[in-house]
Parts: C-alpha cells; structure tokens; sequence
C-alpha cells in the first residue's frame, strides 16, 4: 500500500509486532529515506542516528517504548539508503539540522518530540534551540548534545577541512572496495568496537549496496572528513538555554567519554546546565550503542519520560477539551 503526503513515499511492510513503512521524502539533490513505526495518528517522534550509522540503529529500540507513538527514523544525507550530497559539498551539523527541517515540513508536523544518538543529538539539540516552539521534549542517548571546541582550535579545524576536500576532488572518485558480506561485517565491527556482531548486522541491513561481485558500504565517503563547522562551550550553553522542550540525558557507563576523552572537559558545565534547568540525566550499563546492543536497559526510561512529559499531558489537554455531557 502507498500512502503520499506532500511527496512523502510511505511502503508499508508487516511484521508480528508492527506495521513498519519505508519512508522516501524528495529533496534538491535526490530523497531522504527513512522507516516508520507505529500509529498514522500517533505522537509524532523523530528518531536521529549518530555518524556513520543509520536508522536501523533504532530498530531494537523502538519496538520497546510506548504503542501510541508515531515513530519516523531517517537516514541522514550520505548514510543508509539516503542520496549522497551533491559534489562539492561538506556535511557540516548546520546542513544535517536543514535536512531535520526539511524532513519536518515533509511530515506536517507542527509539534514533536526527538530522540538523538550522537551526532543525531546534536542535531536534535540546534533544532530544538532554533525552533523551540515545536518540539516537547528530547531525549540525547549517550552524549551532551553539544560536542564544543576551544575556540583557537576552530581556524585549524576549518583549514584542515577544505584542505582534505580539495584533495577529495583530486583524487576523484574510487571504485568503493568490494566486500564478501562476512568481511564487510568484520570491517564495521573493527571501526566501531561498540558494536556486537548482531548491532552491526543490524546496522548493515541499510549501510550496505549489493554490486557485482559483492557488497560495498553504501555511505558517503566524505562523511569521513573533518566537519568544519564547531562552537565554542559558551555558545554551546546559549544554544541549550533557548530549549523549552523537557530533556532527557541517558549515558553510558562505558560511552562517549571513553570513546572521546578529549570532550571530557565539558562534561561537567553541560551536564550541570541541564540539571539547572530541571532536565533529567540518568546513567545506564553499556556503551555507546547501549541503545541497539542492549535496548531493554535504555527502554524504561525513555518509556518513563515519554509517558510523563508527553503522552500524559497531551491525554490530558484533550480531556480538558472533550464536551461534558
């Protein structure tokens, strides 16, 4: 069954526990692809995955948190099955958050809430900061929403950037290195140590392209290339004070900070900005993929929070809208 909303491609697939859809939203350069789950008049939910992965990375999560959601998780431009960017072009955060906007007016959502991991939260924490109004509550998975950069780095960050671009170019474009489907699970699992061999298959079911011969990985190599695009920790803090939304704050024991010691440094003022602002911050067992290799760890409490900030205001603003008779 098709189902088209405002150049929306909706495929709908059942499976014993839900109806899941495939999800195609055209944009200048091609389409953003995606999966939804749940309700066609459920509480809309936006699902952001972190670099390098893709939607998939929700798939043992989603299953586990409230039935009255409407669950749409998309494949970031240059990841899973969305078009690559146009030559030329970086992927930077400030393009990922247009996408974000893009994916919302597609949708014809006017209110929302988010679910990010890693980079995805960034992505959720700029929106919501830009568009405060319409987004309830966030929930970050295993990071501070920010990842800052001293200032005096920013120059060199940059520079070293378009200087990998330029050699991009040069070089032109490989042929992607082709892969039996084992080894290619053995690549991923060797560049992301987080992941079991299950999580990375998982993930694979959308990062991969069948070609003659084999598979090869289906992102965008220029992923792999330095983003440009930093703010400092005190625009970081700006930024996070212009969220109105309730936040969600769930670490691993064993993630981000071990996985990126470096941003250790501002753990502690971000952290403590949320609290500041009565957001909650909880920590679970795991690493930084805590939510696909063990998502019944991370479930309840996004379950709690979703159920407190969200499903049960919004069930009682329509009570309070119900004619009495």
């Amino acid at each position: 069954m098709i189902r088209v909303l405002s150049g929306v491609r909706h495929l709908h697939v059942s499976t014993m526990k839900q109806t899941v859809s495939e999800l195609s939203i055209p944009v200048p350069w091609g389409a953003i692809s995606g999966k939804v789950w749940g309700p066609d008049h459920g509480y809309p939910v936006l699902c952001l995955h972190g670099w390098a992965d893709n939607c998939g990375t929700f798939n043992n999560l989603i299953p586990l948190l409230p039935q009255e959601c409407r669950y749409v998780a998309v494949d970031l431009p240059g990841h899973g099955r969305s078009s690559h960017r146009p030559p030329g072009v970086l992927y930077s955060f400030p393009l990922y958050v247009m996408d974000v906007r893009r994916v919302i007016d597609a949708l014809q959502w006017n209110k929302f809430s988010i679910i990010g991991h890693s980079m995805g939260e960034c992505n959720s924490t700029t929106f919501s900061s830009l568009y405060p109004e319409m987004v309830d509550s966030v929930v970050l998975l295993d990071c501070y929403g920010f990842v800052p950069t001293d200032g005096n780095e920013h120059p060199g960050i940059m520079k070293r950037g378009f200087e990998e671009m330029l050699q991009f170019e040069k070089q032109g474009r490989e042929k992607p290195k082709v892969y039996t489907y084992e080894k290619s699970v053995e690549r991923l699992m060797a560049a992301n140590p987080t992941l079991s061999e299950q999580s990375a298959q998982t993930l694979l079911e959308r990062g991969l392209s069948q070609v003659e011969g084999g598979v090869v990985f289906s992102r965008d190599f220029r992923i792999n290339l330095t983003n440009v695009v930093r703010i400092t920790l005190e625009q970081s803090l700006i930024a996070l004070s212009k969220i109105e939304a309730s936040v969600l704050v769930v670490l691993a024991e064993d993630g981000f900070v071990k996985l990126y010691p470096k941003y250790e440094k501002f753990k502690s003022a971000l952290l403590q900005a949320y609290l500041d602002r009565n957001h909650k911050v909880v920590m679970v067992p795991g690493n930084h993929h805590v939510h696909l290799t063990s998502a019944e760890a991370v479930a309840p409490h996004l379950s709690d929070f979703l159920q407190k900030k969200v499903l049960s205001q919004a069930a009682d603003q329509t009570n309070q809208q119900t004619p009495k008779l």
